[in-house]
Order: C-alpha cells, then structure tokens, then sequence
C-alpha cells in the first residue's frame, strides 16, 4: 500500500501503532514494526532520559524496521527534563518523533537539525494548522472517539477527518476509534493518509500488560468507557471501571466547585500502571478507547495489521467498487 504515509516515514502499510504511556515498550513497538506499520516506543514511559535510550536500543535488537518515540510535553508538578530526552531521541537517529501535548516548536530545530521527522497529534483543525505551520512533517488528528486525552471540542472523526484535510497541506494520520479495516477504508476516504490505533494494539498478544485487561477490552461494549476531568478542561476517556465511575461521582457532587485534590489519590499514575501489570482492573484508572466495542480478540500485531489490510483493500475493492457496478 502506497500513501504519502508510507512514503514519508518508509513503512510497508500506513499503520502506527499511537504512543501509549507504560504501554510502549520495545515488546509492543517492534511487533508493529515488524509487521510493516510504525512502533512507537513511549519515551516518558521511562523514568529517565537513559532509561530511554536502552529501550531504544533493546527494541533495535527485536527489529530492523524504523520505529519511532513518543513525547508528550505537558505541565507537571515535578519537572520533566524534556530537552533530554529529545536529545537521546536524536542521537539514536530515530526516524521520527510523534509529539503531543503542547506546541512542539520549541524542539524543532533540535529534531531538525537531526534529521527526525515530526509527527504532532492534535485533537482540532487549528491545532493541526499550528503545527503545519511551525513545521512538522505530518498530523495525526485525534477524535472524540479516542482514549486518552481528546480535547475540549469534542468532534468525532467523521467530521474531524474531512475538516482537517480540506485545509491541511501536509500528511494526516487518522486516529481515534479506529480498529477494523473498513474503518480504514472510511478514514482513507475521508481525507487521511493512514491511520493510528493505540487501543487496537493494547488488545494484542505483544502489548506488555496484564491478559486481564486485553479480555476486559474484548468483552466491553462502546459503552463502557467515561470521560473524567470534564470540571477540569482536561478530559480524559478511561475505561469505565470501579474507580471512573468513582470519579464521575465526586465531579458531579462538586460541580462547579470541583478541585484535582479531591480525586488525586484515585487517579494517581502508580496505581494505573500497578493496575495493568497485576490486572486488577478496578486498581486505578487506565485508557481506553470506545473502539473496544469492536474488538474481541487479541491476537498478535502481525495478525491484526494483515485483517486491516485485508478488510480495508476487501472494502474498496469488493463492498464498495461493486456499488457503482452498472
């Protein structure tokens, strides 16, 4: 399959596999890769900048096929030595670099200067228009549908997608709520050069995480995700668990006077990634997609790239092109 995608980051199929923290790991990054889309290795995943760069070269002995690292640049309580770990993305001549979070024009010349290419994930069209414009490679827009953080417009990608390619110039990849091959076809078609799945990828055989968690995914409607931190302008989708629906109950008995203190002690990062190594999935908040409603499996990386490619040429080809049969 050929796309501006696959072109510009020199992968076999336009699938990338979205930075997910203490998700991406070399197991998981180098498993996508392999099987002709982009890893992505998450580099605040790791506690420090050399943590980082022996992932780096751990996933480098598991493939030989360009994978990337996620950096995400948000506020934080204790300081983030972000320019270091940019730095160590950059003497490891990793191809590209998906940015998210704030602006990532301040990094530039350094990623630049290296030559890795930079893909910024944003969740509106002015924000994939900022980046355009200070000079990253490619976007990849994020809609409401996705797990994680999807913004505060909350514009679902059939309207998103189109919005986004009508104005942008550069490659955009397609992410939020995506699974299936058909959904493929359809973000294609909407504008997108490819697609990014973090969701799909946690309910593989390879993602480092409890196999309670992978068959809580399967078994889970689309239903089964909240939105927490609404009160706080930064929402969050989560799967929807004992402790979410904790939280959505503290915001509502608050309301306006809603504060982070109150729900601190629930959502604290240790006890989400405690939760996805023992799979207790009511042991702290962990993301998740409302795409789990279409999945029911989880098999290995490479079996779920082929199915995609496999149903997404099937739809253009068969369900769709037989549409305008005469």
């Amino acid at each position: 399959m050929k796309t501006r995608i696959t072109e510009l980051l020199g992968i076999k199929y336009p699938i990338v596999q979205g930075g997910m923290q203490n998700v991406g790991y070399a197991e998981l990054a180098s498993a996508v890769s392999n099987a002709g889309g982009l890893g992505i290795i998450t580099g605040l995943t790791q506690p420090t900048p050399e943590d980082l760069d022996k992932e780096i070269k751990r996933c480098k002995e598991m493939t030989d096929k360009p994978f990337g690292v996620n950096l995400t640049i948000l506020p934080t309580i204790k300081p983030v030595p972000y320019e270091e770990y940019a730095r160590v993305i950059c003497e490891n001549n990793i191809p590209v670099v998906e940015t998210a979070g704030r602006n990532p024009e301040p990094f530039m010349p350094l990623f630049e200067g290296a030559g890795v290419k930079v893909v910024h994930k944003c969740t509106s069209v002015r924000h994939a228009l900022k980046a355009e414009k200070v000079g990253v490679a490619a976007v990849s827009v994020d809609g409401f549908e996705c797990a994680g953080h999807p913004g505060e417009d909350d514009i679902p990608n059939l309207v998103l997608l189109p919005a986004a390619a009508r104005v942008l110039k550069i490659p955009m990849l397609a992410s939020g709520g995506i699974g299936t091959g058909a959904q493929m076809a359809a973000c294609l078609a909407l504008g997108a050069d490819g697609i990014n799945m973090g969701t799909r990828f946690l309910a593989s055989r390879e993602a480092p995480v409890h196999e309670n968690m992978k068959r809580a995914i399967a078994e889970a409607s689309e239903l089964d995700t909240a939105l927490i931190f609404r009160p706080l302008k930064n929402t969050a989708r989560v799967f929807k668990n004992a402790v979410a629906t904790r939280v959505n109950e503290i915001e509502r008995e608050k309301g306006q006077d809603m504060k982070f203190e109150y729900i601190v002690d629930l959502v604290a990062g240790v006890k989400g990634k405690a939760a996805l190594t023992s799979g207790e999935i009511d042991g702290g908040i962990w993301t998740s997609g409302i795409v789990q409603g279409l999945i029911d499996s989880y098999p290995s990386c490479a079996e779920i790239i082929d199915d995609i490619i496999s149903e997404c040429v099937g739809t253009v080809n068969q369900r769709l092109a037989g549409m305008l049969a005469e």
